[in-house]
């Protein structure tokens, strides 16, 4: 995925909690102008009503689309992919965004050029594995077996 799509993906993620804001300000702004007298709904309200459908029109879509690439997507392990789709399901707003940094922003990570063994428990490793159990070999051993009468 490109860069700009991710970006405006994060943009449509991060757009409900900003719907949020604006949605809280217009009913505020409604009720503290309430009384103009004009009949039929206030024209902030008029406004928002459209907008609030697509908002809940995009919450839905935004779910289906991470619901789906959390299947697909090779970077969430296994074991950890139903777990997101129940968190994304049941957090909807709030796992959005955090699904989206950590499995489509950031990067997959970019290893050296060392191979998978040196990566895993290459000769750095062992080597500081044998050198530990060869000074616990030398710290105790028992030159006759106890005797347990």
């Amino acid at each position: 995925m490109k860069q700009l799509t991710k970006l405006l993906l994060g943009l449509l993620t991060l757009w409900p909690f900003a719907y949020v804001i604006l949605f809280f300000v217009v009913i505020l702004a409604e009720f503290f102008m309430a009384g103009s007298g004009q009949p039929g709904p206030p024209p902030l309200i008029a406004l928002i009503f459209p907008l609030h459908i697509l908002t809940m029109l995009l919450i839905m879509a935004l779910l289906v689309f991470y619901i789906v690439n959390v299947f697909r997507n090779n970077r969430v392990e296994n074991d950890k992919k139903v777990l997101w789709a129940v968190v994304l399901f049941m957090g909807g707003m709030i796992a959005m965004p955090i699904y989206w940094y950590m499995y489509i922003w950031k990067e997959a990570p970019v290893f050296s050029n060392r191979s998978p063994e040196q990566l895993v428990g290459g000769d750095s490793a062992s080597s500081i594995r044998d050198e530990y159990v060869g000074s616990r070999e030398k710290e105790y051993v028992p030159r006759e077996p106890p005797d347990w009468r």
